[in-house]
């Protein structure tokens, strides 16, 4: 029997995402069959003090965000009610802990940490997650869909600013941008409906406090 047609009881349910909390924030993140996009680079450059800095502060707020989006899907999981929704949150969240292993990657070989509030970031959206969850499985994935629609503002803002040298850098943020709008059209043609524009303003606030405490922090 498949993982995805296995019963899990409420136990190893919780279980599980302890398991993934754990991975996401101290360990190793269960990862897809997929390259690292930083390894397609052929001609890498050097970059100055500066540049290093400033892609390095760039790439932890893009692992914080992965981080979110980790418990995001994990907490939508926990309370999404149609196997076939679950099932797509599980390949998503997948795609995200890609995204994990390489960002903390670039961020390690640009001489810099990870957010020191990661766990913040993560059982802070799990309980977002789950919360979107229970409104149901059309307003979960709008909630999906709008906060992959968010990332992907915020991936081309950094690939406007950050240094055209840091080619490695840059491989990764492209790759993440296109798995990001899949993953915002996917939530959408399963049956996503849009979200109020007080709801998209007030996730737009919260992100920008993540993504302003990520940069120092």
């Amino acid at each position: 029997m498949s993982d995805t047609q296995r019963h899990y009881s409420p136990i190893d349910q919780l279980m599980m995402q302890i398991d993934n909390g754990l991975r996401t924030m101290f360990g190793k993140p269960l990862v897809t069959e997929r390259p690292n996009p930083q390894d397609s680079v052929s001609v890498k450059q050097k970059l100055s003090t500066t540049e290093k800095t400033f892609s390095a502060r760039l790439m932890r707020i893009n692992h914080a965000g992965e981080v979110a989006a980790q418990g995001l899907y994990q907490g939508q999981a926990l309370t999404a009610k149609l196997p076939d929704v679950r099932d797509k949150m599980q390949r998503a969240a997948e795609e995200e802990n890609d995204h994990l292993v390489w960002c903390e990657r670039r961020i390690k070989e640009l001489g810099s940490h990870t957010s020191y509030f990661n766990p913040l970031w993560y059982f802070g959206s799990v309980s977002i997650g789950a919360l979107a969850g229970i409104t149901g499985d059309k307003w979960s994935l709008g909630f999906v869909a709008e906060t992959e629609r968010q990332v992907v503002k915020h991936l081309d803002e950094h690939l406007s600013t950050m240094s055209e040298n840091d080619v490695e850098s840059r491989a990764v943020l492209e790759q993440m941008k296109v798995d990001e709008g899949r993953h915002a059209t996917v939530a959408l043609e399963a049956g996503g409906k849009e979200l109020p524009v007080p709801v998209k303003s007030l996730m737009a606030l919260t992100s920008k406090v993540m993504t302003k405490t990520a940069y120092w922090l």
